[in-house]
This record gives C-alpha cells, structure tokens and sequence, in this order.
C-alpha cells in the first residue's frame, strides 16, 4: 500500500474588529419609537458607535429587513460617513445610495404585518468609497469588501398599531 501524506493548508480568515452599536432611542431587539418609522417622522435613529476606529477613513451604514415578505428589504444605504462615535438623527452624513423604496434616504421600518426586526450595521471602512447615488445594497457591499476594518450591528424591532392584533 503507498503512503499518504496529508497537507494541511491553512485557511484564511478575515478578523473584523467589533463594533458595538447602540442607540438612545431604543435597545438591542427592542421596539422602535414611531419617529423612526413611516408612522411618524421616518427619520433615522441616532446610532452610538463605541469601538476602535483609529484606522477607519469612512464609516458605511445599512439598515435592512430580512422578515420583510420578498425577502430581505432595504430601508436604508449610507457610506462615507465622515469617522464618528455618534451618527445623529435626521443629519446629513455621507452619500446614500438607493435603498429598495428606490429613493436615495432613509425610509424607515413600516411592515405591512407582524412584528419586522431592523438591521443597523455600521461598517468602518479603510477608505473612501467612490460610488453613484445609483448603488444597491449588493454593490454596497461588493466594494467594502476588503476593506472592512470593524463591524457591528443594533437591532430593533417594530409592529404597526394597526397590525396589533
């Protein structure tokens, strides 16, 4: 019988640093105040971003809805947001792209029925992002790739008045 040598290659793997995302306004997998969503103002939360970010030249943002029916729902694409601990409410940040209502803002949590969670997850990227207003979620994140530096994500959760049942 001939011998066998194994190889053992190694695998790579990416380490991101974490991000801890939280928020004034509401807590991980807790309720979403109506201001943020099409019940009310439909501006975006306020987003505490706590973690390294020396080596970060932009921050990127998606908030998106994966109980939504069709599948997963995008309310909300944002990069080259300038480095911060503190992405304010309604405020101007960086460049958005198209989100899936096809407008370039944030639209928020406004589920047909039941109760939808929220992905906030804030990226820190090592560059500058040069994209178009026209940009998805997939081409978002096509061009982080590679330069992700750390991550981390806030979930919120919210249910129509007129749904409750």
């Amino acid at each position: 019988m001939q011998d066998v040598n194994l190889i053992s290659i190694p695998t790579t793997s990416i380490r991101y640093a974490t991000l801890r995302v939280k928020s004034r306004a509401f807590s991980e997998n807790g309720q979403i105040p109506p201001d943020f969503t099409c019940d009310g103002e439909n501006i975006n939360p306020p987003l505490q971003v706590d973690g390294s970010l020396e080596e970060a030249q932009s921050l990127a943002v998606v908030v998106d809805d994966p109980d939504a029916p069709v599948g997963n729902w995008t309310h909300w694409l944002i990069w080259n947001i300038p480095v911060t601990h503190l992405i304010r409410s309604n405020h101007p940040h960086g460049e958005e792209g198209l989100n899936d209502f096809l407008h370039n803002q944030y639209d928020g949590p406004c589920p047909a029925n039941g109760r939808h969670h929220y992905r906030f997850k804030v990226y820190a990227l090592d560059c500058i992002l040069n994209l178009r207003g026209t940009t998805r979620q997939r081409d978002l994140e096509k061009a982080m790739a590679g330069h992700i530096l750390a991550f981390g994500e806030l979930v919120g959760t919210y249910q129509r008045k007129s749904t409750n049942k």
